[in-house]
């Protein structure tokens, strides 16, 4: 059983102006907030906001510049995860971190010197006390991904933890695993634990918060008793206070009346359902969303690295569904991950080698022997092109800064002359010089007439570049956008769920 909580509405948890920036990078301005006891405070913030540094600070993972963390009215030591533990502080991530072929007994036990039996008998007092029913001798591997959450929500009880942090507890759940969280983290607070909450998800706000704060840019933009607040309150303090409703780019010069190049039909697959969209020639696209929602999914399913579950892909006209990667490449798509470093680059191979490998069974790359002289031509194009700075073509990519490898990476994927490129957050990680020099390349492709599927987290990214924005939450395709309505109040509020028909109600 857990250790007897603190009186309800003591502070338990208390952040005091935090500092925090990696190199010249500020990453966070002066943090300020509070957990009280039997208190869930629901964190939200856009990707980039400054959540997950945040909460690494308090859990002692990374340290901070200036400010203090005070818990149960004990300041932390700058970078000691072990006293953020030992004072009550537990994290349970979003992707739980359990040894697959350990039980579930052993997965929660691992790490405590006392005597094994004294243990079994608390972890089953404690289940039983909340109520959860998990079979302590399956192995993880055989566990949802919900099981695995409780796994790590009695990690964190069983250390007898007083202040609980949830990354998007809910981002993979069923509705009933949801429903059986939530009646977890209700009983938790009943017992004076307090959760910090991290959700992109506005209608969990207010099921199962009592206080809210956001973030963006670092800074807390609103906070208070989430009874204070409306869905629309809370889109409002997610929005740069400089933030414009005009679309920032010019007229669309897409002809609508031409066939599309990419058609989407109903199209299913993990993580994302019933997806209906088109995509015509030279257009930009853009697809919002916030992490989870299912963008970055879709995507590698139209490229073939994961499996269809229904409904149909055509480009132009013509049928790829479930198609080998290698095969929709051929058939005139190619895609840009959104990590450049596991899926994009040969990082201990040439510029030159990096930016052909996506067209290297082609006759004009040679049958038996690497044609150099093409190798050459086409590689000098890009760099050319997309001025990326090399010292020469056999420069190893890994040597480049992040923005000369996202050309390259970019340039690799149109080295095969597609019909359509998806680029999946193409600008992340990059500095705004060579942020600029993508934007560019992006508006020329349009112009040449390529297509482009552009899913980007950057609101004000999607505004400058797309021709036509959808906005997708949970998985579905809930708004569409187009002239003057691609604006960041529009696709913000969609993103987060809050359709055009609850802001008109609110207002």
């Amino acid at each position: 059983m857990t250790k007897s909580a603190s009186p309800a509405g003591e502070k338990l948890l208390s952040v005091r102006n935090i500092y925090k920036s990696f190199a010249h990078n500020a990453v966070l301005r002066g943090i300020s907030m509070d957990l009280g006891s039997g208190e869930v405070l629901a964190l939200i913030g856009g990707n980039g906001a400054g959540k997950s540094t945040l909460m690494k600070i308090i859990m002692g993972i990374y340290s901070h510049d200036s400010g203090e963390i005070v818990v149960n009215g004990r300041e932390m030591t700058v970078g000691k995860p072990a006293e953020a533990l030992a004072n009550g502080v537990y994290m349970v991530p979003q992707e739980p971190l359990l040894f697959p072929n350990m039980t579930v007994e052993e997965n929660i036990l691992i790490g405590f010197d006392r005597p094994q039996r004294e243990l079994h008998k608390e972890l089953v007092e404690t289940m039983e006390s909340i109520g959860w029913h998990l079979d302590l001798g399956r192995r993880a591997n055989t566990l949802s991904i919900a099981e695995q959450q409780l796994v790590e929500l009695l990690r964190g009880v069983l250390r007898h933890a007083q202040v609980l942090i949830l990354d998007e507890p809910t981002s993979a759940l069923t509705f009933k695993e949801v429903e059986s969280l939530f009646r977890c983290v209700e009983d938790l607070k009943s017992k004076g634990i307090g959760i910090i909450y991290i959700t992109h998800r506005l209608n969990e706000v207010f099921e199962i918060a009592t206080t809210v704060a956001i973030m963006r840019d670092g800074i807390v933009t609103l906070s208070g008793p989430v009874s204070n607040f409306t869905k629309d309150d809370l889109v409002k303090g997610l929005l740069p206070l400089d933030m414009t409703a005009q679309k920032l780019s010019g007229t669309s010069s897409v002809d609508y009346s031409k066939p599309p190049v990419l058609e989407l039909e109903r199209f299913s697959g993990y993580g994302f359902t019933d997806i209906s969209l088109k995509v015509y020639p030279g257009e930009v696209l853009g697809v919002a969303g916030v992490v989870g929602a299912g963008r970055t999914e879709m995507a590698m399913t139209i490229f073939g690295k994961d499996k269809v579950l229904g409904g149909r892909v055509l480009l132009d006209g013509k049928e790829i569904t479930g198609m080998k990667t290698r095969d929709v490449m051929k058939a005139g798509l190619n895609y840009v991950s959104e990590d450049r470093h596991s899926d994009g680059l040969f990082k201990i191979s040439s510029v030159a080698e990096n930016t052909t490998s996506a067209i290297l069974g082609e006759a004009r790359m040679g049958r038996f022997f690497l044609n150099r002289k093409e190798e050459r031509r086409v590689t000098q194009q890009y760099v050319d092109d997309f001025r990326i700075k090399v010292t020469g073509q056999d420069q190893l990519t890994g040597s480049l800064s992040g923005g000369n490898q996202q050309k390259v990476v970019i340039g690799r994927s149109l080295s095969s002359n597609p019909k359509l490129v998806i680029l999946d957050e193409p600008t992340r990680g990059i500095d705004a010089a060579a942020r600029a020099d993508v934007y560019n390349i992006i508006q020329q492709l349009g112009k040449k007439g390529v297509s482009i599927l552009l899913i980007s987290s950057d609101m004000e990214e999607i505004m400058e570049l797309s021709d036509r924005a959808v906005t997708i939450y949970q998985g579905r395709l809930n708004g569409e956008f187009t002239g003057d309505e691609v604006t960041q109040d529009n696709l913000t509020s969609a993103s987060f769920g809050l359709s055009g028909k609850e802001k008109e109600a609110k207002a």
